[in-house]
């Protein structure tokens, strides 16, 4: 009986331990699981939480430089066109210029060569320096020129660098454009710009007349819509060391026109669609030497992107000692440097 009565009870306590350990689990379990839930509902949303931010920040920088490249301000340009408009650079800003061209069949009537010409570093610096005032100074670094044949001889001494190629600096200009009256709702902007060239080249090369130029020119332009129209007509003279029969002539100089006629079309912000016709005409028949009629059309565009413009345009020449194609590329900077003087 002793022993039956003590596994009795034996037995009663270990059901009760059981019991109350399974008691004691089964409300332990939903606890840590309620627990474990928090946890990582937490971590969801601090997870949730980064992904957010971090796309909120990429989303608001993307925004940023968007409107960064769409609101560039849109300077006055002159690449790739020749013509000039009657805009000026902004007060106390610079607008550096630089690009090359590629000129094919190309006449030298000086020196008598015919030849494809490679104008590397065509660069120019524009100083503003009042809201209608603007001075600009610019050339040719170099002037490569791959010689195809000579249809004359020359009438001056060559020192020809290769027998079938010559290259030589170019010449540099100093100019200023003044903005006499600005645009209207119905009249147009009108301007006036005068410079010199310089006698930087060397005429035993080949290319250049290493003269002393004069040039002056009225402009107009008007917006119309989307398309700005421009205007240039002056006066070029024009001097060169042989006369029209070829004999040396240090006095010589010839009169010309100088015209242009341009027009740009602006698709959007980022993109303008560009053409002209320029050049200078002479009136002589017999003009001399290197002072004849020349000119070219150019149609391309401009293209803004990273804070730069951009700008490439096919070229054909207009008269016989034109060249007979080409293409030209370049880009186009412009800063605030300085605080002009009042």
């Amino acid at each position: 009986m002793n022993k039956a009565y003590g596994m009795w009870c034996l037995r009663n306590k270990c059901g009760a331990t059981s019991s109350a350990a399974a008691a004691a689990i089964e409300l332990t379990v939903p606890a840590l699981k309620s627990r474990a839930r928090l946890t990582w509902s937490l971590r969801d949303r601090e997870d949730g939480c980064r992904i957010y931010f971090s796309k909120t920040i990429w989303r608001m920088a993307y925004t940023f430089v968007l409107l960064a490249l769409v609101s560039l301000p849109a300077f006055a340009q002159q690449r790739p066109l020749i013509t000039e408009d009657v805009v000026t650079v902004k007060p106390g800003a610079v607008r550096f210029e630089a690009g090359f061209d590629l000129l094919q069949d190309k006449d030298y009537p000086v020196s008598g060569l015919n030849g494809d010409l490679a104008r590397l570093g065509v660069v120019s610096l524009t100083f503003g320096l009042a809201s209608n005032v603007e001075v600009e100074a610019g050339g040719v670094i170099q002037n490569y020129l791959n010689i195809n044949r000579r249809f004359r001889p020359s009438a001056v001494p060559l020192q020809l660098s290769r027998a079938n190629s010559t290259r030589d600096t170019g010449d540099f200009y100093l100019a200023t454009k003044i903005k006499l009256r600005g645009e209207s709702r119905r009249a147009p902007g009108l301007g006036f710009r005068f410079g010199v060239e310089l006698p930087n080249s060397n005429q035993s090369r080949g290319i250049g007349l290493n003269q002393t130029n004069f040039f002056a020119a009225a402009l107009v332009a008007k917006s119309l819509g989307k398309v700005r129209v421009i205007g240039n007509l002056g006066l070029g003279i024009i001097s060169s060391p042989i006369d029209a029969s070829g004999n040396i002539s240090p006095f010589t100089q010839n009169d010309v026109a100088l015209f242009g006629l341009a027009g740009a079309y602006e698709i959007n912000r980022r993109l303008t669609l560009v053409g002209e016709v320029n050049g200078r005409y002479s009136a002589r028949k017999s003009a001399p030497l290197g002072t004849e009629s020349d000119g070219a059309a150019r149609l391309g565009a401009r293209i803004r992107a990273g804070g730069l413009t951009w700008d490439v345009a096919g070229i054909r020449g207009l008269y016989p000692r034109s060249e007979s194609g080409g293409v030209t590329f370049g880009v186009t900077y412009e800063v605030g440097l300085f605080r002009p003087a009042k």
